[in-house]
């Protein structure tokens, strides 16, 4: 009897290895996220209008699904400046029907303004968009399908550029205080940025204080050679358990303004400061010219650049699931030339593959 019950314990335990999807330890450690990443990229979705406004490039997309609907907010680039824009849509292959408005006409206003996130807050039942204006600046909208009702620009440093930051742009040479990202966990707010010297900032507050009260910055990751961790951090909370960073980065190769590519980063907590590398090089990264192919053989960009993640909830604890990810990313022509400016950006969609049962 005991060799029957021992035999069929086996039966049972082969049918399960056969049904419930393998994942290794280090994804379990990571919130189910795998070691190695590989995407399918669309053509290009969302290019510059004919329509007055002579942008040269759309960039920085900032997405979140609501009710159905994506909403995305980009930088407009043009060799006089960056802006902001909206539109949205429900079908990725028809985003370039979709009206553009540009938030010059809101109480945003005209001026530098560039690399925007957008998230909800729930305790205050209020979008958020954040966004650089030569400070860490955001607006809130309680209507997130209203472009024309976001708020004047406020920001999270009054004093002007906190110190730690202004002495980071100067070494090895001059930087820029770029792309500002918050994020929240149960407690705090957190707001990450770049000085495009290899350093990564973060700065924190209260979830009731929030947008007031941010601390004085510390250096949360750096790396000596500033390609290696050169600008537009995003950070997403997985399985509830887990925290992924990407950064992009300038690796080896020909593109203009340098062959971009994402590295990634885990941890379990926003204020440990201590972050693993997960996907990290650029032979292996969380998304670039080596794990991303282009439908139809169309490799339109070799750069994978500024982007967002389509988040699983809309909250301010930018949640993600570890599998089907989908990356809203800005990319260009490999021949393209000009002014870093004026260079021809368009977005394209990374959908994951591989890994597609969390």
């Amino acid at each position: 009897m005991r060799s029957i019950l021992l035999a069929g314990a086996a039966l049972v335990a082969t049918a399960l290895a056969r049904t419930v999807p393998h994942r290794s330890l280090a994804a379990r450690q990571n919130g189910g996220l795998p070691s190695t990443f590989s995407w399918t990229s669309s053509d290009i979705l969302v290019r510059p209008k004919n329509d007055g406004r002579n942008l040269a490039g759309i960039k920085d997309p900032s997405i979140i699904e609501y009710e159905g609907v994506y909403h995305v907010f980009a930088s407009t680039a043009k060799e006089e400046g960056y802006n902001l824009m909206y539109f949205n849509f429900t079908d990725f292959d028809k985003a370039q029907e979709a009206p553009f408005y540009y938030l010059d006409q809101s109480a945003i206003g005209t001026g530098y303004r560039a690399a925007p996130e957008v998230f909800y807050f729930a305790p205050q039942k209020l979008w958020y968009l954040v966004y650089q204006n030569g400070n860490a600046a955001y607006s809130t909208n309680p209507d997130i399908s209203n472009p024309a009702g976001w708020s004047a620009p406020e920001v999270f440093y009054p004093n002007g550029t906190p110190t730690l930051i202004a002495e980071g742009l100067l070494t090895p040479q001059q930087g820029y205080w770029v792309d500002m990202w918050v994020v929240c966990d149960e407690a705090n707010c957190h707001l990450f940025s770049h000085d495009d010297n290899g350093r990564l900032y973060r700065s924190q507050t209260t979830v009731a204080q929030f947008p007031a009260g941010m601390s004085e910055p510390v250096i949360t990751l750096s790396e000596p050679n500033k390609n290696d961790l050169f600008e537009a951090a995003t950070v997403y909370r997985v399985d509830n358990s887990t925290y992924l960073l990407l950064v992009e980065c300038i690796g080896q190769g020909d593109s203009p303004g340098g062959l971009r590519y994402f590295r990634s980063w885990t941890s379990s907590s926003l204020e440990a400061d201590e972050w693993k590398p997960l996907a990290a090089t650029q032979q292996n990264p969380f998304m670039g010219e080596a794990n991303v192919e282009f439908a139809n053989g169309n490799r339109w960009s070799d750069s994978i650049s500024h982007g967002e993640l389509i988040r699983s909830q809309v909250d301010q604890t930018l949640s993600i699931k570890p599998c089907g990810m989908r990356f809203l990313y800005q990319g260009i022509d490999p021949q393209a030339t000009g002014s870093y400016n004026a260079l021809p950006w368009n977005l394209g969609l990374l959908t994951q593959t591989g890994n597609t049962t969390c």
